[in-house]
């Protein structure tokens, strides 16, 4: 009986994309906003207004400070969703039915740390308008070497009180269902493959 080769992280993350498809309506239509994210906002002939507002910088509380209505807390939003509540703020107290958009001129940089058994280890840059799996990090720090136990990985967090959280994930398990489900990182993340106890 011939042994079943290990899946390799790579050709899932393959596999993965193409079952995804193109179901995106542009780049930031399902991108989450992330502090030190630079936006530009344009309301519809307030160009006194737009001046302003040509580079906004998300705060690392996810708020913006906008000319008239102060601050607008952008936290979990995508940009579709910013163009909703900055129109609200507006028209509230201020312009009747403004017509606002929302574009990120300028995407924050982040990453994650992928250490231990892989190809390369090394910080991974997310990539830009998008959200990264714990499959694909895995994959674009070179994949996991033979001595790889992608049973047994770790992740650790910081969490926004400050406490570090860690913990063990059985990446060869989402990779048999085909990265779907995959944990999404978040900015700082670490990821350790550890070696196999032979």
């Amino acid at each position: 009986v011939s042994a079943e080769r290990p899946r390799s992280v790579e050709s899932t993350v393959r596999d993965a994309k193409d079952s995804r498809g193109s179901r995106r309506s542009g780049p930031t239509a399902d991108y989450t906003l992330q502090p030190q994210d630079v936006l530009k906002i344009f309301i519809f002939q307030h160009e006194d207004l737009n001046k302003q507002m040509e580079a906004v910088r998300v705060s690392e509380e996810y708020s913006i400070s906008l000319p008239l209505v102060n601050s607008v807390s952008l936290r979990g939003k995508t940009a579709r969703e910013a163009e909703q509540l900055i129109r609200d703020a507006y028209d509230k107290d201020f312009l009747v039915n403004p017509q606002v958009s929302v574009h990120v001129a300028k995407y924050s940089e982040r990453s994650v740390n992928v250490i231990g058994q892989v190809g390369k280890p090394d910080r991974v840059p997310f990539p830009q308008e998008k959200g990264l799996t714990i499959i694909e990090a895995i994959a674009l720090a070179g994949g996991q070497t033979r001595l790889a136990d992608l049973k047994k990985v770790k992740l650790t967090r910081k969490q926004p009180n400050g406490e570090t959280e860690v913990q063990e994930i059985d990446v060869d398990a989402l990779m048999k269902r085909g990265g779907r489900d995959a944990i999404q990182l978040q900015k700082d993340d670490v990821i350790f493959v550890p070696e196999r106890i032979l």
